[in-house]
């Protein structure tokens, strides 16, 4: 009786880019896509590179949008925009609040802001021979694998080689209260007073893979600020960490010296997207069981496919407590990223994040398009009431809302 809804997707999104050219009620959805098309190319053509007329026209897009701000919000976003290339922490964090912030208006000024700042990126890449000009590095790793204090030595290092170094620390959401207790800062006492660092703690709520949907968003604005390193310290959740893997160009993954045998590692899963393993607290009587996973995670690693053909990932040891190791470590860091920009690997692997992450906010937006439409709101507690007594299977139910979906924008 009831069919599967095979493209449920394409009629949602069909439905979506309908609803939202024929209501006049969502000007600002309308302003975000006008800003998302002048940023990311078609996928229905298989060129990867844009024409000279697709680039005339994202920048007339753009610049009808930004015609279309109030003079208060022109002058709010030409003040943060001067500010965060002007280096100013102060500036950086108001930029990272306004994409953080979920109100539909303010969302929209921070897609405009973004698009100035990927421009003014876009520039200094083309001045660094067409090279990315900053690092990015993943750092996750199970509780108590000491990452606040494995990020504070690196940090004050790095910023005493002249460095500018940003961590942004996420940190996990009640799932009862919705709160964060937004603490890793208060672990980085020396590095947060440090003048050429800039820590950023944001909560999860309640998104999977121990990053936010801005995490992204706001990796680029650290960038533009000038900061030359980024490091984004994650929630270490298991295998959903594969999020953070999807934004920088280097997976680093802490383990204590009690983290398990070799088996236990390929069962995590996670181990596979990690280029480098750092196995933490390597010092006093801690040493020797440090030696012995260190071992055990180099064979485990010879097992698992390689994901570049430039690196082959490597485990090292290092103490945050002594400093033992932390020098040898970054100089592998820095061999990684030698290797990967001389093959090319580092760019390509830049371009395939972004279309990830475009479909990921793609899915999110759609799913909230999708539960807040009238046919499926009106429908959705008698199904959620019929699936909890075990009347219909919870694929039913889903059919049925998606059939309700479909017929309703079909009419439209």
């Amino acid at each position: 009786m009831f069919h599967k809804m095979e493209r449920s997707g394409l009629s949602l999104l069909r439905h979506i880019l309908s609803s939202s050219s024929s209501t006049s009620s969502t000007r600002t959805c309308c302003l975000h896509q006008r800003v998302l098309t002048a940023s990311l190319p078609c996928h229905r053509s298989p060129v990867s590179v844009p024409s000279s007329q697709h680039r005339r026209h994202a920048s007339t897009a753009l610049s009808q949008h930004i015609q279309e701000l109030s003079g208060p919000e022109q002058r709010l976003l030409t003040k943060l925009y001067e500010g965060l290339i002007g280096g100013q922490r102060a500036s950086l964090a108001e930029c990272i609040t306004l994409v953080e912030t979920r109100h539909p208006r303010k969302r929209e000024l921070a897609q405009v802001l973004l698009q100035r700042v990927l421009a003014y990126r876009t520039q200094q890449e083309a001045g660094n021979g067409g090279k990315p000009v900053a690092f990015r590095v993943g750092l996750s790793g199970p509780p108590g694998a000491g990452k606040s204090s494995f990020i504070e030595v690196v940090g004050k290092m790095l910023t005493e080689r002249g460095h500018k170094v940003s961590v942004l620390a996420v940190d996990p959401s009640s799932c009862t209260t919705g709160g964060s207790l937004l603490g890793d800062k208060t672990r980085m006492t020396e590095l947060s007073r440090d003048m050429n660092a800039f820590i950023r703690p944001s909560p999860t709520s309640g998104t999977l893979g121990g990053v936010t949907r801005t995490t992204n968003e706001a990796v680029v604005l650290c960038e533009g600020a000038g900061y030359d390193l980024v490091l984004v310290e994650t929630v270490g959740v298991g295998q959903s960490e594969f999020a953070v893997a999807d934004m920088v160009d280097m997976f680093v993954l802490l383990i204590p010296p009690a983290g398990g045998d070799e088996l236990q590692g390929i069962k995590r899963g996670i181990i596979e997207r990690a280029d480098l393993v750092v196995v933490t607290k390597s010092d006093g009587d801690l040493v020797v069981p440090a030696r012995r996973i260190q071992t055990e995670y180099t064979s485990a690693l010879k097992l698992l496919r390689r994901q570049s053909r430039s690196w082959n990932p490597k485990v090292v040891r290092a103490s945050s407590y002594t400093g033992e190791g932390i020098p040898e470590l970054w100089a592998t860091i820095e061999s990684y990223r030698d290797a990967m920009l001389a093959g090319g690997e580092l760019q390509g692997r830049r371009k395939a994040q972004q279309k990830v992450w475009m479909w990921s906010l793609i899915q999110e937006n759609v799913l909230c398009h999708f539960r807040n439409h009238p046919s499926v709101r009106e429908a959705l507690p008698h199904l959620e009431a019929e699936v909890t007594k075990g009347a219909i299977s919870p694929g039913l139910a889903a059919d049925l809302l998606l059939k309700a979906f479909s017929s309703s924008s079909s009419s439209s």
